[in-house]
């Protein structure tokens, strides 16, 4: 491809600043310095450098946060803090998006890529991707709550929800639950657990599809998918699911 529209797609500016670099001399490939921006260039066969630093080409992006409370699921906001803000500068430049979002104050593990067609998949209804949470619960968690979570509840808005599965880890004045959802509601664990007379107090994500949350990951922490983890993601298939090859 051209090395202006390479180091464009890398987030070296737009095509008129990066023309402005290649002819300052910043850039070089296979050390020979490049001021011309409609050379073609092979970036998977040759080395390309800006200002001594080498230009790693990747089409696409996949990362894995852990998503601290406090920073809202978004590519850019005027006065939140959001999931993009934490990302280093090179990884900000593919340009890359919450798949799907976390409440404000909710943590754990949330996608963030620019493969739009594998964000879709994952999202898309059709697919019923599951969805874990961890959560603590004010009040007793009981064996009727976990059939009507397995029959589905009625929201507060009329909605009733897809069948989900609550496992009842502790259960007291404050109560221990993992629960799955295979759907993406607005506040919906919260509200699934108000439908029962309950108040969330604590919620974090913990797996997505075939996904787990990596528990080395501290609060705000990243780090890329591996390539079996991105091939997991591509070939999963929920339960109930057509089978559908992402790649």
């Amino acid at each position: 491809m051209r090395i202006d529209k390479l180091l464009a797609n890398m987030g070296f500016g737009t095509r008129k600043e990066v023309k402005k670099l290649l002819k300052s001399g910043a850039v070089k490939v296979d050390d020979i310095i490049i001021k011309d921006p409609k050379t073609q260039v092979n970036p998977s066969e040759k080395t390309v450098t800006v200002w001594g630093e080498e230009v790693e080409y990747k089409k696409f992006i996949y990362l894995m946060m852990n998503k601290p409370p406090g920073v809202i699921s978004a590519t850019e906001d005027d006065f939140e803090e959001t999931v993009v803000d934490l990302l280093e500068e090179e990884d900000q430049r593919f340009a890359p998006f919450p798949v799907g979002r976390l409440d404000k104050d909710t943590e754990g593990l949330l996608l963030l890529t620019n493969d739009g067609q594998l964000a879709h998949q994952l999202l898309s209804p059709k697919k019923h991707v599951p969805k874990t949470y961890f959560a603590i619960i004010e009040g007793e968690v009981t064996k009727a709550d976990m059939e009507a979570f397995l029959r589905g509840v009625v929201l507060d808005d009329g909605y009733e929800t897809k069948p989900s599965e609550l496992v009842i880890l502790s259960s007291g004045l404050r109560s221990e639950v993992e629960v799955t959802i295979t759907e993406g509601k607005f506040h919906q664990v919260k509200r699934m657990f108000q439908a029962v007379g309950k108040r969330v107090v604590y919620l974090k994500r913990i797996q997505m599809g075939p996904l787990s949350l990596d528990p080395t990951l501290a609060l705000g922490e990243y780090r890329e998918l591996t390539e079996d983890e991105v091939e997991q993601l591509k070939q999963y298939v929920p339960s109930g699911a057509k089978k559908g090859n992402l790649s």
